[in-house]
Order: structure tokens, then C-alpha cells, then sequence
């Protein structure tokens, strides 16, 4: 260790620098890790399939990853808390289950790979925002219920990674819808792939948040 602090005090001194600036810099964490390019058909067809009306022109999305699933429980996803909430009536496979608390152990970062088609921008948690991305193919297909009276911005949206299958035939996807007002649900979105094509296969609602109420599981 005293032969360490001797190296660092050596480089400082050759780089013009204190030695506490150099260690303090040497302490910073990694950054974090872009979200794979395989993730990003799943939050698409996500959007599409739950949020997006023909009335929506921008989509507000959270930068990083969600690491938890529940306002009220901030801990990462662990195997037990699948166990112990027995979600789709049990019916997930465990190695489905093992790959999403695996990928979601740590944010990462999401990047501009979004394609439902229209305009979206992502915010901090700290509530900063980036430039808006256009994207000007509308898709030709998505959910327009409770289209009548639908908001023109969704704001905003927190995603996971997606937990596949080893066969990658199944995956499973965590999205929030996160208001401005305090309202606002959680889902897990389970998929299945049949003949080389994906499809929301199921939706379990883990939480809602109500005006003027803690959010609250719901089955």
C-alpha cells in the first residue's frame, strides 16, 4: 500500500497535479453501460402497444434504466422477490426470471435506437433533458384505447432491460409511466416470439399511483 501511495504521488508530481486530485479521479466510478441494440424492438413495440394514440407527438423517456420495481422498494430484482409475488401465476420460466434480475442489477444508459415513431427526448432523474429525436415514420399499427381525450405527451416513461430465454423465444420487459402529477403505474410485459414474430403475450400491473395516494400493488 505505501509502495502504492508512492507511485500516485510520483504521477502527480510528473503531471503537475495534487496527489488527492489524482487519487480522487483514479476513485471514480465506471460509467455506466449503453443498453444492447437488441433491447430497444422490445420498448418499441411496448410503446406502441401500451401508451402511443394517433393524438401523441412526443414521448418523454428516463435516460437510465430502472432498478427497481416498485416506488416503495427500492432494491434491485432478486429471484426471492419473484418467488415471494408468484407474477403471471407463477407461469414465467425461471430462466426467464434469472436473466432479467441479472441485466437489471445496474442502470444502463439508453440511447437514441428508439423507432415507434414519433419524436421523443430523454430526461435525468436529476431532471435535466437532451434534444428531441425526430422520427417520421408513424407505425401503422398501434393501441387507441382511451384514444378520446389522450394526452399529445407522455411523460414520462422509465424502462428496464429485457430478460430473454436461452432460446430467446420469451423475454420479459419492466416499463413505468411516471406523471408529472404523481400518478402513474408500473408494469411487467411478458413476450413471446412464434414463427419469428413478437407479441405482448401478457401484462401484470405491479403498482398504481393514484392522486393523493402511495402507489399501491395491483393484480
Amino acid at each position: 500500500m505505501r509502495y502504492w501511495h508512492g507511485v500516485v504521488l510520483i504521477m502527480s508530481l510528473a503531471l503537475g497535479q495534487p496527489a488527492t486530485e489524482t487519487v480522487a479521479i483514479a476513485a471514480l466510478p465506471d460509467p455506466a453501460e449503453s443498453v444492447p441494440a437488441e433491447d430497444y424492438p422490445f420498448y418499441d413495440l411496448a410503446v406502441e402497444e401500451k401508451f402511443l394514440t394517433s393524438q401523441t407527438k412526443l414521448v418523454v423517456i428516463e435516460r437510465m434504466t430502472a432498478t427497481h420495481l416498485h416506488p416503495d422498494e427500492p432494491q434491485v430484482p432478486t429471484l426471492a422477490w419473484f418467488a415471494e409475488r408468484d407474477h403471471f401465476d407463477g407461469r414465467l420460466p425461471q430462466e426467464l426470471i434469472r436473466d432479467f434480475v441479472v441485466k437489471n442489477q445496474r442502470p444502463s444508459r439508453l440511447d437514441r435506437r428508439f423507432g415507434f415513431g414519433v419524436r421523443y427526448r430523454f430526461v435525468s432523474g436529476e431532471g435535466g433533458t437532451d434534444a428531441e429525436t425526430s422520427l417520421p415514420v408513424i407505425p401503422a399499427a398501434w393501441s387507441v384505447e382511451h384514444e378520446e381525450g389522450a394526452p399529445n405527451i407522455i411523460d414520462h416513461l422509465a424502462f428496464s432491460r429485457v430478460g430473454l430465454t436461452l432460446r430467446a423465444d420469451q423475454a420479459l420487459l419492466y416499463i413505468a409511466n411516471l406523471r408529472p402529477d404523481g400518478t402513474g403505474a408500473g408494469f411487467l410485459l411478458w413476450f413471446v416470439r412464434r414463427q419469428k414474430v413478437w407479441a405482448l403475450h401478457d401484462t401484470e400491473v405491479l403498482w398504481v399511483a393514484r392522486p393523493d395516494q402511495n402507489p399501491s400493488g395491483r393484480r
